[in-house]
């Protein structure tokens, strides 16, 4: 595995969320209800026992905690940071309704998994192996979950994985002021740490190794690809120099250097949770001005409202109801014509202007990837292009299951964490009953 640089572009990045000490977390802990019922664990979507390990941190039993935590959630240390919770966990805590803080759940998550990681606690040991292999497509962290639960259920594990890190999105897509990519990475190394899966880099499926040469090797297969690559607008000077897909400008900066010297004003496109963490990363790196162009209203964008709030604390200037209709500049991208929209994104006669612009970040969607899939003889997509699948994580085909961002459409790690535990039990099951 490729080992990354030390000074890369997210180095600058300081925690937006610090972590807590032993009394403070403690402190906290008491404060919790304990609910029989905590709809805090509902609303998880990997039904973490929340009230069961903070009861625990309350009770100084940090091991406890962390192993209650981590046997729903094996990326339970990356979840701690950069879960939404206040729509999640936080969101449903009963204080809510009480007009009290609630509590702050993943802080104490993350107090006891980051004791855990930090101490190098192991709670999971491989089962006896039981003579099937599983091979599965990405080291996100669907792939990770599925694979740590299938090595406790003592099957063989091979994960392919087309980049030469491990962690999926956790790694490359983040943002760093949420977890960083070398912690990423530490964690997946973690995870796999229980022994007996091995991890293939630089392998794309389609590409370098067939579907058939998988169904040869494998008694079962999980799909963990996520989604494909930035989806581009399709505007006049789009090949211009300076005009980048959100999701590959992201993972440039994780992993390496991007190059912001000579850029002082940049536009993001987009209102959603990607086209947020952009603006507040190029602020982060020191951009004067930052711009957020969407084609609604703040109201309808679909972008989380707490993070919003922090990118316009941060500095990020909004314009709503905006649609870019061409990228401008000679040898490189100076600016961008910006027409205005009525209620119905229809765009405005006469309200064409130019912005000054070195740099545009097109965070509008990705690509999925039907045509991967379309190699898998079973396996069927949406109207959406995800993966279908049952309630037990099963595609179509006979010993194939899928989960994360490619049967979502993109949602959160938690989810893909959750997906891969599922689909994990349900290749067990599907093992243990066939031949």
């Amino acid at each position: 595995m490729a080992k990354l640089p030390e000074d890369r572009s997210e180095s600058g990045f300081q925690d937006f969320k610090p972590a807590w000490d032993r009394h403070q977390s403690i402190v906290e802990a008491n404060r919790c209800l304990f609910c029989e019922d905590a709809p805090c664990t509902i609303a998880c979507p990997t039904h973490i026992d929340i009230p069961q390990f903070i009861r625990k941190i309350a009770t100084d039993n940090v091991r406890g905690s962390a192993r209650t935590i981590f046997d729903s959630n094996i990326l339970g240390m990356s979840c701690a940071r950069v879960c939404p919770v206040e729509v999640l966990c936080v969101g449903d805590c009963v204080f809510n309704e009480m007009d009290q803080p609630p509590i702050q759940i993943g802080k104490l998550q993350r107090y006891a998994t980051d004791i855990a990681f930090d101490q190098g606690w192991r709670f999971f040991e491989a089962g006896a192996d039981t003579g099937k292999s599983v091979g599965i497509i990405g080291a996100g962290p669907a792939g990770l979950a599925c694979a740590h639960e299938l090595r406790r259920q003592g099957h063989g594990v091979t994960i392919y994985e087309k980049r030469e890190v491990n962690g999926g999105l956790n790694t490359t897509g983040v943002a760093p002021y949420k977890m960083r990519a070398d912690r990423a990475i530490d964690e997946a190394e973690w995870v796999l740490g229980i022994g007996g899966i091995e991890v293939v880099h630089g392998v794309e499926i389609g590409k370098d190794l067939s579907w058939a040469e998988l169904d040869a090797k494998h008694d079962a297969l999980f799909l963990g690809v996520g989604l494909g690559p930035d989806t581009p607008m399709g505007l006049e000077g789009e090949d211009l120099p300076g005009v980048y897909g959100a999701v590959d400008w992201i993972e440039k900066m994780k992993t390496g250097l991007v190059d912001l010297d000579h850029v002082a004003h940049a536009v993001v496109i987009g209102g959603g949770n990607t086209a947020v963490d952009c603006v507040r990363e190029l602020v982060g790196l020191g951009v004067p001005v930052v711009t957020m162009v969407y084609r609604r209203t703040e109201a309808e964008m679909p972008g989380y409202s707490h993070e919003w709030r922090a990118a316009v604390i941060d500095g990020v200037t909004p314009l709503w109801r905006s649609l870019p209709t061409a990228w401008v500049g000679a040898d490189r991208l100076e600016r961008v014509r910006v027409t205005a929209l009525d209620a119905a994104c229809r765009p405005l006669d006469d309200s064409e202007e130019e912005i000054d612009c070195d740099l545009a970040l097109l965070a509008i969607g990705q690509a999925k990837l039907r045509d991967l899939v379309a190699g898998l003889d079973g396996v069927s997509t949406d109207s959406k292009g995800r993966v279908v699948v049952d309630d037990a994580m099963a595609t179509g085909r006979a010993g194939v299951y899928a989960g994360g961002d490619c049967v979502n459409g993109g949602k959160e790690v938690v989810n893909g964490a959750a997906d891969g535990k599922l689909a994990a039990l349900g290749i067990h099951a599907w093992l243990s009953t066939s031949s």
